[in-house]
């Protein structure tokens, strides 16, 4: 369920979407870290081979801008969200500045702040569902990074 999930995502992102990426860069970097260019073994792989790599026009790429702190401007200071992963914020605050769903396939911290993050206008699509359960009932997909969805 959640491969076929990534899957269709994948190839609908190919089809007719738009992954929304920072000017600097600091999203594509994190890819770069968790993910093989090469496009193999996992799906998350495959995003990278197919889309950032080999489809520069379904890339949108906009400025994030931060404060003097070296915090996203665009991620709201909430209470609620003081736990939410700092390496994730980037793409909370693109999601919220662009006005767009971040794509997450399996990274548990989405679920757990989900609320948090719709009350602060940071809409979350759940690429392979919000069972957490679910989602290990498979191999792993290597996709466990968020993107943002497409336009």
């Amino acid at each position: 369920m959640r491969r076929l999930a990534a899957i269709e995502f994948l190839q609908d992102v190919l089809a007719r979407g738009c992954v929304v990426l920072d000017l600097a860069g600091e999203i594509e970097a994190e890819y770069h870290r968790y993910l093989r260019p090469r496009g193999q073994p996992g799906i998350g792989d495959r995003f990278y081979l197919e889309v950032l790599n080999s489809a520069p026009g379904r890339i949108e790429r906009v400025h994030l801008p931060k404060d003097q702190a070296g915090e996203y401007k665009d991620f709201s200071n909430a209470a609620e969200l003081a736990s939410f992963d700092a390496s994730d914020r980037k793409f909370a605050a693109l999601g919220r500045r662009e006005r767009v769903p971040v794509a997450n396939a399996t990274d548990s911290d989405w679920l757990v702040h989900c609320a948090a993050l719709a009350l602060n206008m940071i809409s979350v699509h759940f690429v392979c569902g919000c069972d957490r359960g679910a989602w290990f009932t498979q191999p792993a997909t290597s996709i466990d990074s968020t993107a943002v969805t497409p336009r």
